[in-house]
């Protein structure tokens, strides 16, 4: 391995290794005296390489910590409750579990899951009996249409605006290679804006 290309090297910018008496470049970033928080990222000192060896050598980030803290900083789960915006007792989306109920991430992500089948056959069972409400012509239309059964009479006014004005020969350049969709589209309209069960 070359000489510069050691991991965690800075750029110098005109700074001098920390160490009193040591007049190398300071490339080496070091935790500071004030740690990254709420307030802001902290400090860093700056040291050559032999000192910030010296330096990681002799440092004790459990420094000042109670034994309880020390042993919750080494817990596997350490950090899973902490108040992050995926964490926040507001974080549920949806109605979907929320993470901080859960002391195990693994049964949160299961929750999730369980939660994200149940909604997915709610939608496919309310899918299937708007699909059995409407006759088949009518789900012809609404896939020629490019629409759902969930979407209103409002969006079916947009879409045939804009399917027109796609398809028209004289809103699309004089290009008649379109006139077969453009008829189907209109007899689609024509027969969604009367039906019953749509909107």
């Amino acid at each position: 391995m070359r000489g510069e290309k050691f991991h965690g090297r800075v750029a110098n910018e005109g700074r001098e290794c920390e160490k009193p008496g040591c007049g190398e470049e300071g490339e080496f970033r070091a935790p500071g005296r004030v740690r990254p928080g709420f307030d802001g990222p902290g400090e860093w000192r700056w040291f050559c390489l032999d000192h910030v060896r010296e330096f990681n050598a002799g440092y004790d980030w459990f420094a000042g910590m109670s034994a309880e803290e020390i042993y919750a900083a080494q817990s596997p789960a350490a950090g899973w409750a902490s108040e992050t915006r995926a964490f926040r007792a507001d974080g549920g989306v949806a109605g979907m579990p929320r993470w901080a109920d859960f002391a195990d991430p693994l049964d949160a992500i299961g929750a999730r899951a369980q939660d994200m089948r149940k909604r997915a056959r709610n939608r496919q069972e309310t899918a299937q009996a708007e699909s059995q409400r409407m006759s088949p012509l009518e789900r012809a239309a609404l896939e020629t249409m490019g629409l759902t059964s969930s979407d209103d009479r409002k969006q079916l006014r947009r879409r045939y605006s804009e399917l027109v004005r796609r398809y028209h020969p004289d809103r699309n350049g004089g290009d008649r290679s379109h006139e077969g969709r453009l008829q189907r589209v209109v007899e689609a309209y024509q027969l969604l804006r009367r039906a019953e069960s749509f909107g």
